[in-house]
């Protein structure tokens, strides 16, 4: 990369489910950006702060199509802004009046003279839509010194391995979902002891559990909703033994920096 090594650190703040800042140096990011504390069905929890709506990002990173990752008036909240996502999806995004550039899968897409972004694979064929592309991507994050995954939503696939090599080096932070929006994950997704095997899998330094504790069916009454902190419980356990990983608990809203 032809960048300044001076863009060091990356500052992360997770605004709920799979919606997270990134930020290096002038260039910020933003995966998968739900904007809004009601999606159809689902609810934001009444005790979290609100949907955050950031300054405009350089580009919205988004994995695939759910409604829970891909909320139409969301995007149309950022619509000056690119979003970077396969070449399906950007079709359906590029019909909605929205910018999506055609990503080659095997190259690097440049953000900024700080930040390049890489597409690579995701596995998450539960529940396919029949009104919207089904692509699933993760995305590889490539500063001057760091490099972060962000998986997306997706199942433990023999590939995971090969990242750091695509990644041209170590994983030093993966954003990894380790939940849902209801009390039963479907397939096509990681709980908590599969983020940390993705973890290991990958010789990630640091991690960021996200995608849980956020989002609910309506209709949920308050004093029923213990199995949205089921997967941090679990999930802080889980990683505690995993000496190799720095783990990061962030409560929505919360931020942290790596390097």
């Amino acid at each position: 990369m032809m960048c300044d090594p001076a863009s060091d650190g990356i500052t992360v703040t997770w605004h709920g489910h799979a919606t997270v800042e990134i930020t290096v140096g002038e260039t910020t990011l933003l995966t998968d950006p739900v904007l809004r504390d009601r999606l159809g069905p689902l609810r934001r929890r009444a005790d979290l702060p609100g949907a955050a709506s950031p300054e405009p990002p350089a580009a919205v990173l988004l994995s695939h199509l759910h409604h829970d990752h891909a909320d139409l008036p969301s995007l149309q909240s950022l619509s000056a802004v690119p979003v970077l996502t396969e070449r399906s999806n950007a079709r359906w995004v590029r019909k909605q009046g929205l910018v999506a550039p055609d990503l080659h899968e095997e190259r690097w897409h440049r953000v900024s003279d700080e930040v390049e972004v890489r597409l690579v694979p995701a596995v998450h064929t539960a529940r396919p839509m029949p009104h919207r592309p089904n692509g699933a991507v993760g995305m590889l994050i490539r500063t001057p010194s760091r490099v972060v995954w962000f998986a997306g939503d997706t199942e433990l696939y023999p590939a995971m391995a090969e990242l750091p090599e695509l990644a041209d080096g170590p994983i030093d932070l993966a954003l990894l979902p380790i939940g849902g929006w209801g009390p039963r994950l479907s397939p096509g997704h990681m709980g908590p002891e599969e983020a940390a095997e993705a973890a290991l899998r990958v010789a990630a330094r640091e991690v960021i559990p996200i995608h849980h504790g956020t989002l609910h069916p309506r209709g949920w009454p308050a004093g029923r909703l213990g199995w949205t902190s089921a997967p941090d419980r679990v999930a802080r356990r889980t990683f505690a033994d995993v000496s190799s990983v720095h783990t990061h608990h962030l409560p929505v809203g919360g931020t942290t920096t790596v390097g």
